[in-house]
Order: structure tokens, then sequence, then C-alpha cells
């Protein structure tokens, strides 16, 4: 895919004003008025890309969202906060304007010498920015002459400055180095090319997510490992009592399972489930617990991470595997009680990739576990965007990507 998408190597920045879309929404606490950053990573990411265009004296104007503001201007959604941070990155100041479109923001934009950088508002203080607008993009295009979209967390959406922003530059479109990263470590995964054995991992409750993506990877993998809330739906459809874990109810879903389970029951050597979970009588930390069968659980109580014996088993397969993709906790890691089982894991990867696999790990929980263990510069690539990466593993041409080839 690589090669009909346009990257900033393209491109000579020299007296031009690069439009950048970035995803600077970036997890933070706030605390009397001010923002610490808990996961720079997307920001970081994004750094290379901006550097490339100041060092070929280029201007710059960056465009992110950031919370959900849902269109409605608030100080708690501003982007201000990130222009000390970005200074300090960068090694240059870097402007802020409290809007992203408007008479005002151009002049701002025109004042701007080449080398220098600004910094928009968020883009989702307008209704518009979610909706595919074309006027709102209209606006936006009149900010830069090429525009860059690096902001994979958010190439799935089909947002205005995502999908429509790029039809006003023509040819003058590509994308930025983080992007071109997660796109190729994709297509290499995608493509079945990785050292075998390929090892999957599928966490996190929301199933309706991933059942696509089982369907599309089980003929290049040797083995699935499904945890966490995705666990429930197959054991139940395999006959299990499951009692009150986390069930995401739709026929749709069922109907897929059903085929898959048929399709494959000759090779179901493939789908590893777990085989024990520990079990609570509450979604809470302090709730009582007992470890279980996953298909023997009573009414009242839940499975919130996977058993002593399951954990050994998946971090085995882990251990003898060269290419590993990972994406959700297999239990309700931020409770501490129930966070062993995702730990574990991340470390098994960590430890894995340091004895010569190659590893691919996004969703923000996910990557969250893995720096609990201080296991996150172990790993051979952090995805920046989790849905991104999983609907690119349903091979799909995301729809920001497609809009860069368009």
């Amino acid at each position: 895919m690589m090669k009909e998408i346009k990257t900033v190597d393209d491109f000579n920045f020299k007296n031009q004003t690069a439009l950048i879309r970035v995803d600077f929404n970036v997890p933070v606490i706030i605390s009397n008025q001010s923002y610490k950053i808990v996961d720079h990573t997307r920001i970081l990411k994004s750094i290379p890309t901006i550097q490339k265009i100041l060092s070929e004296k280029g201007k710059i104007v960056i465009i992110s969202h950031f919370g959900r503001p849902k269109g409605i201007p608030s100080k708690t959604y501003s982007l201000k906060f990130l222009t000390d941070y970005l200074s300090q990155q960068l090694k240059i100041t870097v402007h802020f304007f409290e809007d992203c479109i408007g008479e005002t923001v151009i002049e701002k934009v025109n004042e701007l010498k080449n080398g220098e950088i600004i910094l928009l508002e968020n883009l989702r203080f307008y209704k518009e920015e979610e909706t595919e607008d074309e006027n709102f993009a209209f606006e936006l295009s009149k900010l830069g002459n090429i525009y860059v979209n690096d902001a994979f967390g958010v190439v799935h959406r089909c947002h205005t400055s995502i999908t429509i922003l790029p039809k006003f530059f023509g040819k003058k479109k590509c994308i930025g180095f983080l992007m071109k990263k997660e796109i190729q470590y994709l297509d290499q995964f995608l493509c079945g090319k990785g050292k075998r054995p390929i090892t999957v991992i599928l966490g996190g409750a929301k199933i309706d997510s991933k059942i696509g993506i089982i369907e599309n990877i089980i003929d290049f993998s040797d083995y699935i490992l499904i945890g966490g809330g995705m666990s429930y739906p197959f054991i139940k459809i395999k006959g299990g009592i499951i009692g009150d874990s986390i069930i995401e109810k739709n026929k749709r879903i069922e109907k897929t399972l059903k085929k898959i389970f048929h399709k494959y029951q000759n090779i179901m050597n493939i789908i590893h489930l777990p085989k024990d979970v520990i079990i609570a009588d509450s979604f809470k930390n302090e709730a009582n617990t007992k470890i279980v069968s996953i298909d023997s659980i009573p009414n009242g109580w839940m499975g919130l991470d996977i058993g002593p014996y399951s954990i050994k088993n998946f971090c085995r397969i882990i251990k003898k595997s060269k290419t590993i993709l990972w994406n959700g906790p297999v239990g309700v890691f931020e409770f501490p009680n129930f966070s062993l089982g995702t730990k574990s894991i991340a470390k098994a990867i960590a430890n894995a990739t340091e004895k010569g696999a190659f590893s691919i790990i996004g969703g923000g929980d996910s990557i969250a576990s893995l720096k609990m263990e201080n296991c996150e510069k172990k790993i051979s690539y952090l995805s920046t965007g989790g849905g991104a990466m999983l609907d690119s593993l349903k091979n799909k041409i995301l729809p920001g990507i497609k809009a860069i080839m368009e």
C-alpha cells in the first residue's frame, strides 16, 4: 500500500505552509488548572515529522482534537497546555491561537516566518469536525498549502479534518512519519510475512469491534489467544455457563462465532480460550473472589481475570512466538486484584521481544499495562491508535488513508 501514498519525504517544505493534522488527544491528569500528561507517546512520535518540515524552513500549522467537548469551547478541553511541552521538545517557541478557523487565524498564520510553528485550538470546539462538513473543511484548508496527516489514532474516523479536508489540497497531500511506520508494520503483519509462530492476543470487553479481525487473521495466525470480556461469548456459544460475566448481546456476533466454530472446528487449536478464571461477586477491587473453570461460573459471580493455569498456558505460547500482536487486557487490570493476567501477558511479550520476537501492541489499556511493568521500551512497536489498528486488521483501507490516496 505504501507505494501509492505520498509521504513528507516526497515534498520540500521550503517557503511552504504545512497544515499538519496530529492526534494530541493524550491522557492527562488535571489538578489546580495544571495538566500532567500521563502518556506522551502520540506527541513524541509526531516530533520527527514536525522536525523534518522545520529543518527545510517550512511553516507549520498544527491542528488536533482533544477530549469530547461536543462542539462547545471550554478551558478544560483547550490545547493551550501543550505549548510549553511542545516548545521544550522542539527547542523553539510554539505559538498558540485560541481558534482554528476565521480571518484572525489566517492573519496569524500569514505572520509566521519560515521555520516557525503555531498550534491552533481544539478542532472539536466545532461540532462540524465530527460531521464531515465541507464548509468547515474549506475554512481549515485556507491555513496551509500542503496537508499532512500524522494522526493514526483517528485515521479510522470519518471526521472533517481526516476525510474531507485533504480533498482541498489536490496532489499536495501526504502522510507523516508516524503514519508511515504504522501502515508499514500493520501491512507486514497482515501479509503474514512475520516469522512464525505468529500469535495474536485479543482482550478487552468489546467483541463487536474485534470479531471481524478473527475471521481475517485466522488463516495466517498460528495462535489466537482470547481473554477478558472477549472470551465469554465464545464460552457461552460452546455451551458453557458464564454467570454474570460481561457479554454483548448481538445476533450478528452469535452468527459470526458459530461460523468461525463451524469453519475451523478441525483446527481449533489455533484459538485458545482461558481454561480458568478469577471470579468475583461484585465489580470492585475488594470483591470476594475464587478460581473456577471458565465454563462453570455460578450466577451472581463474574469473571474479572484469567486464572493461574490460563496465565501459564498463554505465557508458554507467547514465549515460543516470533511475531506477536496484542490489543486489549485479559482482565479488569485497573483493579489491582484482577491485574495479574494482563501484567503477566505484558511481561511475557517484553521477554519474548528481548529474545528476538517482533511485537506490535496497540490500545491504551494494553500500553498502560506495559507501563505498569516498565516494559514499554522492550516492545518492537507501540501503535498510537487502538481503534485504527483494529480496523486495519479487518483489511480495510482506513478513511483517512483513502483520502490521501484519492
